[in-house]
Protein backbone atom coordinates (compact mmCIF):
# COMPACT_ATOMS: atom_id res chain seq x y z
CA UNK A 1 0.00 0.00 0.00
CA UNK A 2 1.56 3.31 -1.10
CA UNK A 3 0.30 6.85 -0.51
CA UNK A 4 -2.54 7.68 1.86
CA UNK A 5 -5.65 5.64 2.50
CA UNK A 6 -8.34 7.45 4.49
CA UNK A 7 -11.03 5.31 6.08
CA UNK A 8 -14.28 6.29 7.77
CA UNK A 9 -15.03 4.37 10.98
CA UNK A 10 -18.74 5.15 11.07
CA UNK A 11 -20.73 6.74 13.89
CA UNK A 12 -19.55 4.43 16.68
CA UNK A 13 -21.01 0.93 16.36
CA UNK A 14 -18.46 -1.47 14.78
CA UNK A 15 -21.44 -3.08 13.02
CA UNK A 16 -21.81 0.12 10.98
CA UNK A 17 -18.41 -0.30 9.32
CA UNK A 18 -18.77 -0.82 5.58
CA UNK A 19 -17.63 -4.11 4.08
CA UNK A 20 -14.85 -2.32 2.22
CA UNK A 21 -13.68 -0.65 5.43
CA UNK A 22 -13.67 -3.91 7.36
CA UNK A 23 -11.77 -5.77 4.67
CA UNK A 24 -9.17 -2.98 4.50
CA UNK A 25 -8.72 -3.01 8.27
CA UNK A 26 -8.43 -6.82 8.39
CA UNK A 27 -5.65 -6.83 5.79
CA UNK A 28 -3.76 -3.89 7.36
CA UNK A 29 -0.81 -4.11 9.72
CA UNK A 30 -0.75 -0.56 11.04
CA UNK A 31 -3.45 2.11 11.58
CA UNK A 32 -3.25 5.77 12.55
CA UNK A 33 -6.31 7.29 14.29
CA UNK A 34 -7.17 10.96 14.47
CA UNK A 35 -8.50 10.07 17.91
CA UNK A 36 -8.87 6.86 19.86
CA UNK A 37 -11.87 8.40 21.68
CA UNK A 38 -14.40 6.65 19.46
CA UNK A 39 -16.49 3.52 20.23
CA UNK A 40 -15.63 1.76 16.97
CA UNK A 41 -11.97 1.55 18.03
CA UNK A 42 -12.85 -1.16 20.56
CA UNK A 43 -14.12 -3.37 17.72
CA UNK A 44 -11.11 -3.10 15.40
CA UNK A 45 -9.54 -6.37 14.14
CA UNK A 46 -7.20 -8.07 16.60
CA UNK A 47 -3.48 -7.80 15.92
CA UNK A 48 -3.73 -4.39 14.23
CA UNK A 49 -0.98 -2.03 15.40
CA UNK A 50 -2.87 1.14 16.32
CA UNK A 51 -1.48 4.66 16.83
CA UNK A 52 -3.42 7.83 17.59
CA UNK A 53 -2.85 11.56 17.46
CA UNK A 54 -4.60 12.20 20.79
CA UNK A 55 -1.41 13.69 22.26
CA UNK A 56 -1.61 16.57 19.77
CA UNK A 57 -4.85 17.73 21.44
CA UNK A 58 -2.92 18.15 24.70
CA UNK A 59 0.07 19.89 23.11
CA UNK A 60 -1.65 22.47 20.89
CA UNK A 61 -3.61 25.58 21.96
CA UNK A 62 -6.63 25.08 19.67
CA UNK A 63 -8.24 22.71 17.18
CA UNK A 64 -6.89 24.40 14.01
CA UNK A 65 -3.34 23.90 15.30
CA UNK A 66 -4.11 20.26 16.11
CA UNK A 67 -5.52 19.65 12.64
CA UNK A 68 -2.51 21.27 10.99
CA UNK A 69 -0.13 18.96 12.88
CA UNK A 70 -2.17 15.88 12.08
CA UNK A 71 -2.32 16.84 8.41
CA UNK A 72 1.45 17.34 8.25
CA UNK A 73 2.07 14.02 10.02
CA UNK A 74 -0.23 12.03 7.74
CA UNK A 75 1.33 13.59 4.65
CA UNK A 76 4.80 12.64 5.89
CA UNK A 77 3.68 9.08 6.68
CA UNK A 78 2.07 8.80 3.28
CA UNK A 79 5.45 9.27 1.60
CA UNK A 80 6.86 6.10 3.19
CA UNK A 81 7.14 3.05 0.93
CA UNK A 82 4.31 1.36 2.86
CA UNK A 83 2.20 4.52 2.90
CA UNK A 84 -0.28 5.15 5.72
CA UNK A 85 -3.79 4.04 6.69
CA UNK A 86 -5.52 6.95 8.46
CA UNK A 87 -8.92 6.50 10.13
CA UNK A 88 -11.43 9.10 11.33
CA UNK A 89 -14.82 8.86 13.05
CA UNK A 90 -17.88 8.84 10.80
CA UNK A 91 -17.42 9.79 7.15
CA UNK A 92 -14.08 11.30 6.05
CA UNK A 93 -15.82 14.37 4.60
CA UNK A 94 -18.59 14.99 7.13
CA UNK A 95 -17.65 17.17 10.14
CA UNK A 96 -14.01 16.20 9.61
CA UNK A 97 -11.48 19.01 9.16
CA UNK A 98 -8.32 17.00 8.56
CA UNK A 99 -9.40 14.97 5.54
CA UNK A 100 -10.11 17.83 3.10
CA UNK A 101 -6.75 19.38 4.05
CA UNK A 102 -4.92 16.08 3.58
CA UNK A 103 -6.50 15.41 0.19
CA UNK A 104 -5.83 18.92 -1.09
CA UNK A 105 -2.20 19.02 0.01
CA UNK A 106 -1.54 15.44 -1.12
CA UNK A 107 -2.77 16.34 -4.58
CA UNK A 108 -0.41 19.33 -4.64
CA UNK A 109 2.50 17.10 -3.59
CA UNK A 110 1.64 14.26 -5.96
CA UNK A 111 0.82 11.76 -3.19
CA UNK A 112 -1.91 9.28 -4.20
CA UNK A 113 -4.99 9.22 -1.92
CA UNK A 114 -7.70 6.60 -1.59
CA UNK A 115 -10.87 7.39 0.39
CA UNK A 116 -12.97 4.58 1.87
CA UNK A 117 -16.45 5.82 2.66
CA UNK A 118 -17.97 5.49 6.10
CA UNK A 119 -21.42 5.97 7.55
CA UNK A 120 -21.55 9.49 9.04
CA UNK A 121 -23.25 10.54 12.26
CA UNK A 122 -26.07 12.04 10.16
CA UNK A 123 -27.88 8.87 9.12
CA UNK A 124 -28.32 7.46 12.66
CA UNK A 125 -29.18 10.97 13.84
CA UNK A 126 -32.02 11.20 11.32
CA UNK A 127 -33.22 7.77 12.41
CA UNK A 128 -33.14 8.68 16.10
CA UNK A 129 -34.93 11.99 15.48
CA UNK A 130 -37.39 10.41 13.03
CA UNK A 131 -36.85 13.21 10.52
CA UNK A 132 -36.09 13.61 6.83
CA UNK A 133 -33.41 16.28 6.31
CA UNK A 134 -34.99 17.39 3.05
CA UNK A 135 -35.88 19.90 1.94
CA UNK A 136 -34.26 22.47 4.24
CA UNK A 137 -32.34 21.12 7.25
CA UNK A 138 -29.43 23.39 8.22
CA UNK A 139 -26.19 21.74 9.38
CA UNK A 140 -23.74 23.61 11.61
CA UNK A 141 -20.78 23.09 13.89
CA UNK A 142 -21.27 23.89 17.59
CA UNK A 143 -17.93 25.65 17.98
CA UNK A 144 -18.58 27.81 14.91
CA UNK A 145 -22.05 28.91 16.05
CA UNK A 146 -20.91 29.48 19.64
CA UNK A 147 -18.25 31.89 18.38
CA UNK A 148 -20.94 34.04 16.71
CA UNK A 149 -23.20 36.63 18.27
CA UNK A 150 -26.14 35.46 16.15
CA UNK A 151 -26.97 32.12 14.48
CA UNK A 152 -26.07 31.88 10.80
CA UNK A 153 -29.11 29.90 9.62
CA UNK A 154 -32.80 30.82 9.11
CA UNK A 155 -35.00 30.11 12.15
CA UNK A 156 -38.00 28.80 10.18
CA UNK A 157 -35.98 25.74 9.13
CA UNK A 158 -34.83 22.88 11.37
CA UNK A 159 -31.15 22.79 12.29
CA UNK A 160 -28.74 20.09 13.45
CA UNK A 161 -25.64 21.31 15.30
CA UNK A 162 -22.86 18.75 15.55
CA UNK A 163 -19.82 18.25 17.82
CA UNK A 164 -21.33 19.69 20.99
CA UNK A 165 -18.61 18.06 23.08
CA UNK A 166 -18.85 19.80 26.49
CA UNK A 167 -21.19 21.58 28.88
CA UNK A 168 -19.04 24.71 28.63
CA UNK A 169 -19.47 24.76 24.85
CA UNK A 170 -23.21 24.17 25.31
CA UNK A 171 -23.38 27.22 27.57
CA UNK A 172 -21.65 29.39 24.97
CA UNK A 173 -23.80 27.94 22.19
CA UNK A 174 -27.11 28.67 23.89
CA UNK A 175 -26.18 32.35 24.33
CA UNK A 176 -25.77 32.67 20.57
CA UNK A 177 -28.95 30.71 19.83
CA UNK A 178 -31.07 32.70 22.31
CA UNK A 179 -30.39 35.80 20.23
CA UNK A 180 -32.84 34.25 17.76
CA UNK A 181 -34.90 31.64 19.62
CA UNK A 182 -37.03 31.99 22.77
CA UNK A 183 -35.35 30.74 25.94
CA UNK A 184 -38.04 28.05 26.31
CA UNK A 185 -37.82 26.85 22.69
CA UNK A 186 -37.98 23.01 22.81
CA UNK A 187 -34.83 21.34 21.49
CA UNK A 188 -33.34 17.84 21.46
CA UNK A 189 -29.89 16.77 22.62
CA UNK A 190 -28.86 13.61 20.77
CA UNK A 191 -26.07 11.64 22.43
CA UNK A 192 -24.04 8.82 20.81
CA UNK A 193 -26.41 8.38 17.86
CA UNK A 194 -26.09 4.96 16.24
CA UNK A 195 -24.43 3.30 19.24
CA UNK A 196 -25.66 1.15 22.11
CA UNK A 197 -25.42 4.25 24.34
CA UNK A 198 -27.71 6.37 22.18
CA UNK A 199 -29.86 8.80 24.19
CA UNK A 200 -32.48 11.29 23.00
CA UNK A 201 -33.01 14.13 25.50
CA UNK A 202 -35.78 16.73 25.09
CA UNK A 203 -35.46 19.98 27.03
CA UNK A 204 -35.84 23.77 26.65
CA UNK A 205 -33.01 25.61 24.94
CA UNK A 206 -31.85 27.49 28.03
CA UNK A 207 -31.16 24.19 29.86
CA UNK A 208 -28.92 22.45 27.33
CA UNK A 209 -25.72 23.13 29.30
CA UNK A 210 -27.28 21.43 32.36
CA UNK A 211 -27.34 18.01 30.67
CA UNK A 212 -25.08 15.44 32.33
CA UNK A 213 -24.88 13.34 29.18
CA UNK A 214 -23.01 15.75 26.89
CA UNK A 215 -19.92 14.18 25.38
CA UNK A 216 -17.85 13.80 22.23
CA UNK A 217 -20.79 12.29 20.31
CA UNK A 218 -23.46 14.85 21.23
CA UNK A 219 -25.47 16.86 18.69
CA UNK A 220 -28.27 19.42 19.12
CA UNK A 221 -31.45 19.38 17.03
CA UNK A 222 -33.41 22.65 16.86
CA UNK A 223 -36.99 22.43 15.55
CA UNK A 224 -38.03 25.41 13.41
CA UNK A 225 -39.83 28.47 14.65
CA UNK A 226 -43.28 29.05 13.11
CA UNK A 227 -43.67 30.40 9.60
CA UNK A 228 -42.89 34.01 8.73
CA UNK A 229 -39.78 34.30 10.89
CA UNK A 230 -36.91 34.32 8.38
CA UNK A 231 -35.50 37.05 6.15
CA UNK A 232 -35.35 34.62 3.22
CA UNK A 233 -39.03 33.77 3.64
CA UNK A 234 -39.87 37.48 3.68
CA UNK A 235 -37.95 37.98 0.43
CA UNK A 236 -39.98 35.17 -1.13
CA UNK A 237 -43.22 36.84 0.02
CA UNK A 238 -42.26 40.17 -1.58
CA UNK A 239 -41.18 38.45 -4.80
CA UNK A 240 -44.55 36.66 -4.86
CA UNK A 241 -46.42 39.94 -4.45
CA UNK A 242 -44.51 41.33 -7.44
CA UNK A 243 -45.06 38.22 -9.57
CA UNK A 244 -47.77 37.77 -12.24
CA UNK A 245 -49.72 35.76 -9.62
CA UNK A 246 -49.31 38.51 -7.03
CA UNK A 247 -50.89 41.89 -6.27
CA UNK A 248 -51.73 44.38 -9.07
CA UNK A 249 -50.80 47.35 -6.85
CA UNK A 250 -47.41 45.90 -5.89
CA UNK A 251 -46.63 45.05 -9.52
CA UNK A 252 -47.20 48.65 -10.58
CA UNK A 253 -44.75 50.18 -8.10
CA UNK A 254 -41.39 51.70 -9.09
CA UNK A 255 -38.45 53.16 -7.19
CA UNK A 256 -39.94 56.63 -7.69
CA UNK A 257 -43.53 55.76 -6.77
CA UNK A 258 -42.38 54.28 -3.45
CA UNK A 259 -40.17 57.21 -2.50
CA UNK A 260 -42.84 58.89 -0.34
CA UNK A 261 -43.68 55.58 1.33
CA UNK A 262 -40.06 55.08 2.34
CA UNK A 263 -39.89 58.58 3.84
CA UNK A 264 -43.18 58.17 5.72
CA UNK A 265 -42.20 54.79 7.15
CA UNK A 266 -38.87 56.21 8.32
CA UNK A 267 -40.66 59.03 10.14
CA UNK A 268 -43.16 56.63 11.69
CA UNK A 269 -40.29 54.48 12.94
CA UNK A 270 -38.64 57.56 14.43
CA UNK A 271 -41.92 58.50 16.11
CA UNK A 272 -42.14 55.05 17.72
CA UNK A 273 -38.55 55.44 18.95
CA UNK A 274 -39.29 58.88 20.37
CA UNK A 275 -42.27 57.47 22.25
CA UNK A 276 -40.16 54.49 23.39
CA UNK A 277 -43.06 52.23 22.37
CA UNK A 278 -41.44 48.84 21.78
CA UNK A 279 -44.55 47.27 20.27
CA UNK A 280 -44.85 50.07 17.75
CA UNK A 281 -41.10 50.00 17.12
CA UNK A 282 -41.25 46.35 16.09
CA UNK A 283 -44.17 47.05 13.77
CA UNK A 284 -42.66 50.20 12.24
CA UNK A 285 -39.27 48.55 11.71
CA UNK A 286 -41.16 45.84 9.82
CA UNK A 287 -42.86 48.46 7.64
CA UNK A 288 -39.49 50.07 6.97
CA UNK A 289 -37.95 46.68 6.12
CA UNK A 290 -40.80 46.11 3.68
CA UNK A 291 -39.77 49.24 1.78
CA UNK A 292 -36.12 48.13 1.59
CA UNK A 293 -36.95 44.61 0.40
CA UNK A 294 -39.59 45.85 -2.07
CA UNK A 295 -37.22 48.40 -3.58
CA UNK A 296 -34.51 45.74 -3.87
CA UNK A 297 -36.93 43.27 -5.49
CA UNK A 298 -37.83 45.89 -8.10
CA UNK A 299 -34.13 46.44 -8.79
CA UNK A 300 -33.56 42.68 -9.12
CA UNK A 301 -36.36 42.37 -11.66
CA UNK A 302 -34.76 45.07 -13.82
CA UNK A 303 -31.28 43.58 -13.48
CA UNK A 304 -29.97 46.58 -11.52
CA UNK A 305 -28.85 44.78 -8.35
CA UNK A 306 -30.24 42.23 -5.89
CA UNK A 307 -30.30 41.63 -2.14
CA UNK A 308 -26.96 39.82 -2.28
CA UNK A 309 -25.39 42.96 -3.71
CA UNK A 310 -27.02 45.14 -1.04
CA UNK A 311 -25.87 42.94 1.85
CA UNK A 312 -22.40 42.32 0.43
CA UNK A 313 -21.92 46.04 -0.10
CA UNK A 314 -22.84 47.13 3.40
CA UNK A 315 -21.07 44.14 5.00
CA UNK A 316 -17.84 44.91 3.13
CA UNK A 317 -18.11 48.60 3.94
CA UNK A 318 -18.61 47.99 7.68
CA UNK A 319 -15.66 45.60 7.90
CA UNK A 320 -13.43 47.97 5.94
CA UNK A 321 -14.42 50.96 8.08
CA UNK A 322 -13.89 49.10 11.39
CA UNK A 323 -10.19 48.14 11.27
CA UNK A 324 -10.14 48.59 15.05
CA UNK A 325 -12.60 45.68 15.31
CA UNK A 326 -11.72 43.43 12.36
CA UNK A 327 -8.08 44.48 11.94
CA UNK A 328 -5.10 45.45 14.05
CA UNK A 329 -5.69 49.19 14.40
CA UNK A 330 -5.94 50.36 18.02
CA UNK A 331 -8.49 53.13 18.63
CA UNK A 332 -9.37 53.85 22.25
CA UNK A 333 -12.34 56.23 22.03
CA UNK A 334 -15.36 57.16 19.91
CA UNK A 335 -13.81 60.41 18.64
CA UNK A 336 -10.81 58.55 17.25
CA UNK A 337 -13.16 56.06 15.58
CA UNK A 338 -15.08 58.89 13.86
CA UNK A 339 -11.91 60.60 12.64
CA UNK A 340 -10.59 57.33 11.25
CA UNK A 341 -13.99 56.64 9.62
CA UNK A 342 -13.80 59.94 7.75
CA UNK A 343 -10.20 59.23 6.67
CA UNK A 344 -11.22 55.82 5.32
CA UNK A 345 -14.14 57.35 3.39
CA UNK A 346 -11.80 59.91 1.82
CA UNK A 347 -9.36 57.16 0.85
CA UNK A 348 -12.23 55.15 -0.69
CA UNK A 349 -13.18 58.11 -2.86
CA UNK A 350 -9.60 58.49 -4.07
CA UNK A 351 -9.31 54.78 -4.87
CA UNK A 352 -12.59 54.89 -6.80
CA UNK A 353 -11.37 57.98 -8.71
CA UNK A 354 -14.38 59.90 -7.46
CA UNK A 355 -14.43 63.66 -7.60
CA UNK A 356 -13.02 65.03 -4.37
CA UNK A 357 -15.94 66.04 -2.17
CA UNK A 358 -16.08 68.55 0.62
CA UNK A 359 -16.38 67.54 4.25
CA UNK A 360 -20.05 68.61 4.24
CA UNK A 361 -20.99 66.88 0.99
CA UNK A 362 -23.16 63.76 0.95
CA UNK A 363 -25.69 64.89 3.58
CA UNK A 364 -29.19 64.76 2.00
CA UNK A 365 -30.72 68.22 1.92
CA UNK A 366 -34.16 66.64 2.31
CA UNK A 367 -33.42 65.94 5.98
CA UNK A 368 -35.03 68.20 8.59
CA UNK A 369 -33.11 71.47 8.79
CA UNK A 370 -32.16 71.08 12.45
CA UNK A 371 -30.70 67.65 11.66
CA UNK A 372 -28.74 69.01 8.69
CA UNK A 373 -27.33 71.79 10.87
CA UNK A 374 -26.25 69.28 13.51
CA UNK A 375 -24.55 67.08 10.89
CA UNK A 376 -22.75 70.04 9.29
CA UNK A 377 -21.44 71.21 12.65
CA UNK A 378 -20.46 67.67 13.71
CA UNK A 379 -18.47 67.08 10.52
CA UNK A 380 -16.75 70.44 10.75
CA UNK A 381 -15.82 69.68 14.37
CA UNK A 382 -14.20 66.39 13.33
CA UNK A 383 -11.61 68.28 11.31
CA UNK A 384 -10.99 70.81 14.08
CA UNK A 385 -13.37 73.64 13.10
CA UNK A 386 -15.01 74.11 16.50
CA UNK A 387 -14.85 76.26 19.61
CA UNK A 388 -12.22 75.00 22.06
CA UNK A 389 -14.56 75.68 25.01
CA UNK A 390 -18.36 75.92 25.35
CA UNK A 391 -18.01 79.59 26.38
CA UNK A 392 -17.31 80.34 22.72
CA UNK A 393 -20.64 78.78 21.81
CA UNK A 394 -22.49 81.01 24.31
CA UNK A 395 -20.64 84.09 23.04
CA UNK A 396 -21.68 83.22 19.48
CA UNK A 397 -25.28 82.70 20.60
CA UNK A 398 -25.39 86.13 22.26
CA UNK A 399 -23.82 87.70 19.18
CA UNK A 400 -26.46 86.16 16.90
CA UNK A 401 -29.27 87.21 19.25
CA UNK A 402 -27.98 90.79 19.17
CA UNK A 403 -27.88 90.76 15.37
CA UNK A 404 -31.43 89.36 15.29
CA UNK A 405 -32.66 92.20 17.53
CA UNK A 406 -30.92 94.76 15.35
CA UNK A 407 -32.40 93.45 12.06
CA UNK A 408 -34.85 95.86 10.48
CA UNK A 409 -36.12 94.31 7.25
CA UNK A 410 -38.00 91.05 6.81
CA UNK A 411 -35.13 89.66 4.77
CA UNK A 412 -32.59 90.54 7.47
CA UNK A 413 -34.76 89.08 10.20
CA UNK A 414 -35.16 85.79 8.29
CA UNK A 415 -31.41 85.52 7.76
CA UNK A 416 -30.50 86.42 11.34
CA UNK A 417 -33.17 84.11 12.71
CA UNK A 418 -31.62 81.24 10.74
CA UNK A 419 -28.18 82.16 12.13
CA UNK A 420 -29.62 82.18 15.65
CA UNK A 421 -31.18 78.75 15.17
CA UNK A 422 -27.90 77.43 13.77
CA UNK A 423 -26.08 78.68 16.88
CA UNK A 424 -28.71 77.05 19.10
CA UNK A 425 -28.17 73.71 17.32
CA UNK A 426 -24.44 74.08 17.98
CA UNK A 427 -25.15 74.54 21.69
CA UNK A 428 -27.35 71.44 21.63
CA UNK A 429 -24.52 69.49 19.96
CA UNK A 430 -22.06 70.57 22.67
CA UNK A 431 -24.46 69.36 25.35
CA UNK A 432 -25.19 66.11 23.52
CA UNK A 433 -28.82 67.09 22.89
CA UNK A 434 -30.61 65.99 19.73
CA UNK A 435 -32.06 69.34 18.62
CA UNK A 436 -34.68 67.73 16.38
CA UNK A 437 -35.81 65.39 19.15
CA UNK A 438 -35.85 68.23 21.71
CA UNK A 439 -38.08 70.36 19.51
CA UNK A 440 -40.38 67.41 18.85
CA UNK A 441 -40.68 66.94 22.61
CA UNK A 442 -41.61 70.57 23.08
CA UNK A 443 -44.17 70.34 20.27
CA UNK A 444 -45.73 67.35 22.00
CA UNK A 445 -45.87 69.19 25.34
CA UNK A 446 -47.45 72.24 23.71
CA UNK A 447 -50.10 70.11 22.02
CA UNK A 448 -50.94 68.29 25.25
CA UNK A 449 -51.23 71.49 27.31
CA UNK A 450 -53.22 73.32 24.64
CA UNK A 451 -55.58 70.33 24.46
CA UNK A 452 -56.22 70.85 28.20
CA UNK A 453 -57.29 74.43 27.46
CA UNK A 454 -59.65 73.22 24.73
CA UNK A 455 -61.12 70.60 27.05
CA UNK A 456 -61.70 73.19 29.78
CA UNK A 457 -63.43 75.47 27.28
CA UNK A 458 -65.75 72.70 26.17
CA UNK A 459 -66.54 71.79 29.76
CA UNK A 460 -67.44 75.43 30.48
CA UNK A 461 -69.58 75.60 27.34
CA UNK A 462 -67.36 78.26 25.77
CA UNK A 463 -65.50 78.75 22.53
CA UNK A 464 -61.77 79.35 22.87
CA UNK A 465 -62.26 82.86 21.54
CA UNK A 466 -64.55 83.59 24.51
CA UNK A 467 -61.86 82.74 27.07
CA UNK A 468 -59.57 85.42 28.40
CA UNK A 469 -55.82 85.08 28.21
CA UNK A 470 -55.64 84.88 32.01
CA UNK A 471 -58.13 81.96 32.01
CA UNK A 472 -56.15 80.11 29.38
CA UNK A 473 -52.84 80.79 31.17
CA UNK A 474 -54.25 79.39 34.45
CA UNK A 475 -55.30 76.16 32.74
CA UNK A 476 -51.93 76.01 30.95
CA UNK A 477 -50.04 76.25 34.25
CA UNK A 478 -52.24 73.54 35.79
CA UNK A 479 -51.60 71.26 32.83
CA UNK A 480 -47.88 71.98 33.18
CA UNK A 481 -47.97 70.92 36.83
CA UNK A 482 -49.81 67.74 35.94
Amino acid sequence: MTGITIIGLGPGDPGHLTLEAWQTLESAVELYLRTSQHPTVAGLPAGLQVHSFDHFYEQEPDFPAVYRRITAEVLALGQRPQGVLYAVPGHPFVAEDTCPQIVRQAQEQGIPVRVIEGLSFLEPAFTALRIDPLPQLSLADALGIASCYHPLFPPDQPALIAQLYSQQLAGELKISLMAQYPDEHPVILLHAAGTADQRVESLPLHEIDHSEHIGLLTSLFIPPLPEYTSFEGFQELIAHLRSPEGCPWDREQTHQSLRTNLLEEAYEALDAIDRDDQTDMAEEFGDLLLQIVLQTQIAAEYGEFNMTDVIRGIHTKLVRRHPHVFGELDLDNADAVIRNWEAIKEDERRQNSEQIKGVLDGIPLGLPALLVADKYQGRAARVGFDWPQIEGVFDKLEEELGELRAAVSDEERAGEFGDFLFALVNLARWWGIDAEFALQGTNTKFKRRFAAIEAAARQAGKNLSQMTLDEMEAIWQQAKLE
